[in-house]
């Protein structure tokens, strides 16, 4: 009998998705960065996520609540980023065990309450329960136009592939305290022609060849052109992690000056042209490495 360690992340929800039935009221089901349901208006369809991160998997023993707080909103906001669509209400599972002190579960709210306010997101319930280890799940929903999400699964060959920020060393800080880029992501819908966009959690060598496959396209990336933070290398850029950056394509019309009205707009903002989609038959890059749950 195969084991998680043998499967992979990818090809377990693979398996995972392939019984799981859909109705009419399902717009966009497993395989993106969130799901899309009918809304209760004509104009809007709802949006739901739910992530969890876990001690010593996503966090320290001795990393400071409200950071453990902020990254547990922060990772569910950067998947809305990346449906260009808004977060509105969350539920917060909290699993610890006994002898966790109250003082630590408190920062823990504060830094979720403290990020959630910024992008007027409400924290509306939830549930706790006890566990070996701290564990906190956030269950978020949210809205977006009908039809004006952005998915995976549509970028076409010619098609420009960006990367917001810099990539690589996460490690360092960055995985904790990032900002979730929900409102450049409207941006970047306003003035760009999108076709496809996903956040960077697992690493570009792990997510590009994702989007890729979603879409039905290869791709030729341009290792010189990666954004890497400082004392960082490609290969850190490529497979770190946790970058919580946004990776989109665009229409190879694209220009200079739609770019700079984004950048314009949102000063820390940084986009770079890291590449392009190809025919599925003319892919020659193959990319491995990236972040895997059960694959270490």
């Amino acid at each position: 009998m195969k084991t998680l360690a043998q499967v992979g992340e990818d090809e377990l929800v693979r398996l995972i998705t392939a019984g799981l039935k859909t109705d009419a009221g399902v717009l966009l089901g497993p395989g993106d960065d969130c799901a899309v349901v009918r809304g209760p208006t004509k104009s809007e369809s709802l949006v739901l996520k739910t992530d969890t991160i876990v001690e010593g998997v996503h966090f320290t023993p001795d990393t400071a609540p409200h950071l453990i707080g902020r990254k547990a909103i922060a990772r569910v906001l950067s998947d809305f980023a990346a449906m260009a669509a808004i977060p509105r209400h969350a539920l917060v599972t909290l699993i610890a065990p006994p002898a966790t002190p109250v003082k630590r579960i408190l920062g823990l709210y504060q830094g979720m309450s403290r990020l959630a306010d910024e992008f007027a997101v409400r924290i509306v319930g939830g549930e706790t329960s006890s566990g070996q280890q701290l564990i906190l799940t956030v269950s978020m929903s949210g809205t977006v136009p009908n039809k004006q999400w952005v998915t995976r699964s549509q970028a076409r060959a010619g098609d420009l592939l960006f990367v917001t920020g810099r990539l690589g060393g996460s490690i360092r800080g960055k995985h904790l305290k990032f900002h979730p880029l929900v409102k450049e992501a409207q941006c970047l819908v306003k003035h760009l022609k999108l076709t496809a966009m996903m956040d960077l959690s697992d690493g570009l060598a792990k997510d590009l060849p994702r989007l890729a496959a979603r879409s039905g396209v290869g791709y030729e990336l341009v290792a010189e052109d990666i954004p890497v933070n400082r004392g960082c290398t490609v290969q850190q850029a490529l497979n770190d992690g946790e970058d919580y950056e946004l990776l989109f394509t665009a229409s190879p019309r694209t220009t200079a000056a739609q770019l700079q009205k984004c950048m314009q707009a949102y000063p820390n903002l940084q986009l770079k042209c890291i590449g392009k989609l190809l025919p599925l038959k003319k892919q020659r890059q193959s990319l491995l490495g990236g972040w895997d749950h059960f694959k270490k």
